[in-house]
């Protein structure tokens, strides 16, 4: 027997564990609260939710009197029976109980569906299942109610706003004091907190979903652009801008016009019809077709760090994880089919360089052909099987997300996971052999005759500021001292020394380190500690006798006081550190 099926390594146990709790939930609601009425209630991700139609707002005193019955219901060891019940006895069933959102999902079952239910003693609840067989499998100790937010219902905003309970379970309690923990520590890392008390970024009413960059997160960007323009030369990439307004007919030779117009901003240009661009990709075409190209010209590795602009509804912008304006990191890789997987290979190696640097280990997602795919299914296997040969050449692994590709070819996401073992969904590694197609792209082959490239879109950060939003909680705003907006604070102990701290900082200045100098009237520990409070990595403090001797202390932003040391010892210690990248 698979030591792992009754638990949370096994998904489809967790699933069903996480989906008995929300029924849990919604009977703890029905007994305390018999006149709410029940929509929808599904295990998730980190746990799982149950919509709610109250007449009442749900408060977080109200969330512990559900949590408590909840650990009652657990305590009672209720069985938990499925049934099936014609669709005209079904309608009824829920009429009687006054569950007129479950009657509208009965109604909306195509017509050959079976309708089951779940009967746990007083309840019973519309369901497909699968549930554990009784309350008493779930650890009542280990379940918690999170939070309580607005949902429409069915996810349509014209329809009525119900209450969304959130809550997640584990079988161990430990295991959910564990993540309890984690979110406490995320809470203290979120990047939107720490933006603004960083002086990174702020987010304005007058620009909902596009980040204001003020000068420390410029500097932040900046020299994150600064690395990746360094690290894509190293591996043959050229850089190219394509301009962030085209017109319709391009669009319309993408399929963006026709697929993803909803998303797209668009205008009027001499009566012309025109889109900001939401991605980079058919610029990128033109800037190919420019010029006509030989199999000696490829591969072409094409780099560009364009500023594209979608529309997201606003309940979905979330600081700079999900917004309405960012740099995205694009490349595009211009091939023959028989470089296909060397192309792959270079391209992973490039990830990792990239994310070992931030200390971000991954795991790899195949996505495969899916029903509505465009072009041979040949193809579509060759480039699969060489996907999955690439990376297990490299010694690396992958689950396979089967039929999730796009319509145009599959591809290989790189999901990171930082330092409170989150993941990130950042690389993208995507075969297309359609865009080549559409926009008839060309290359004169060995034989003299033209031929259709194939073309790999790839990303490494994903976008800019959400690869920044990313860092910055995965190192709590404490970035490596080469990325940290300041590098260096220097604070003279008294105004008797402020033209010596002045030098300091003066002579860092020009070797290129990032300094500031603090010379206010204020005691020399309120300044170190504020600086520790900026995660500034070095404070350089500086007294009557250091100005006497030309020395410096030293403390990092953890604590450390690493002493007195000659200014130029210190230069040679942050240089390496700068120049190594050191973490």
């Amino acid at each position: 027997m698979d030591e792992n099926k009754y638990t949370f390594e096994n998904p489809e146990f967790k699933d069903t564990y996480r989906h008995t709790t929300s029924h849990i939930l919604a009977q703890a609601v029905k007994r305390l609260y018999p006149e709410v009425k029940l929509a929808i209630g599904p295990a998730i991700d980190n746990g799982f939710y149950y919509d709610f139609d109250a007449p009442f707002a749900i408060t977080p005193e109200i969330l512990e009197k559900i949590e408590a019955e909840m650990r009652k219901i657990c305590k009672e060891k209720i069985k938990l029976e499925r049934f099936e019940l014609p669709r005209e006895e079904a309608i009824k069933f829920m009429q009687e109980r006054d569950e007129t959102y479950k009657v509208e999902l009965i109604n909306d079952l195509p017509e050959d569906a079976v309708i089951s239910f779940y009967k746990q003693g007083d309840f019973t609840d519309l369901c497909a299942g699968p549930h554990l067989d009784s309350t008493g499998r779930v650890k009542g100790n280990a379940i918690k109610l999170t939070s309580c937010t607005g949902a429409y219902w069915r996810g349509d905003s014209n329809r009525k706003m119900l209450q969304r309970v959130y809550g997640t379970c584990f079988m161990k309690k430990d295991e959910l004091d564990a993540y309890l923990a984690r979110i406490e520590e995320a809470k203290k890392r979120d990047h939107r907190k720490l933006g603004k008390e960083l002086g990174l970024f702020m987010l304005t009413d007058e620009g909902p979903g596009f980040p204001f960059f003020l000068p420390k997160g410029m500097v932040l960007k900046n020299t994150l652009i600064d690395y990746w323009r360094e690290v894509h030369k190293k591996y043959g990439y050229v850089e190219v801008s394509t301009p962030m307004i085209l017109n319709r007919q391009l669009w319309e030779t993408s399929g963006h016009w026709f697929h993803y117009k909803e998303n797209m901003y668009t205008t009027q240009i001499d009566s012309e019809d025109f889109a900001i661009k939401p991605m980079n990709c058919p610029g990128g075409m033109l800037v190919y077709k420019s010029e006509p190209h030989s199999y000696r010209d490829l591969p072409l590795r094409v780099g560009e760090l364009g500023l594209v602009h979608r529309h997201e509804l606003s309940g979905a912008l979330h600081g700079l994880f999900r917004v309405r304006c960012f740099t995205q990191d694009d490349a595009h890789i211009f091939m023959t089919w028989d470089q296909m997987k060397d192309e792959i290979k270079g391209v992973v190696k490039l990830f990792d360089e990239v994310y070992s640097l931030f200390g971000l280990p991954y795991e790899i997602e195949l996505s495969t052909m899916p029903d509505d795919h465009m072009g041979d299914e040949a193809d579509w296997e060759f480039a699969q099987n060489t996907l999955k040969e690439a990376i297990t050449e490299m010694g690396k692994k992958y689950i396979i997300n089967e039929g999730d590709g796009a319509f145009y070819g599959p591809k290989l996401d790189f999901h990171l996971q930082d330092s409170l073992g989150r993941t990130w969904q950042c690389g993208t590694i995507q075969l297309d052999m359609q865009l080549p197609e559409r926009f008839e792209l060309e290359y004169v082959g060995a034989d003299g005759e033209k031929h259709r490239p194939v073309m790999i879109h790839r990303v490494v950060f994903g976008s800019i500021e959400r690869f920044i939003g990313v860092i910055t909680e995965h190192f709590a705003g404490a970035f490596p001292t080469w990325l940290a907006p300041v590098q260096v604070k220097v604070m003279p102990i008294t105004d008797r020394v402020d033209d010596y701290a002045k030098y300091i900082a003066k002579r860092l200045d020009k070797l290129g380190f990032r300094v500031e100098t603090d010379l206010r009237n204020e005691k020399i520990g309120y300044k170190i500690r504020e600086a520790q409070s900026q995660k500034i990595p070095y404070m350089i403090i500086v007294g009557d006798k250091e100005a006497e001797n030309g020395t410096i202390s030293v403390r990092t932003r953890t604590g450390g006081d690493e002493g007195a040391m000659s200014v130029e010892d210190f230069i040679e210690k942050l240089g390496k550190e700068v120049s190594t990248r050191a973490k």
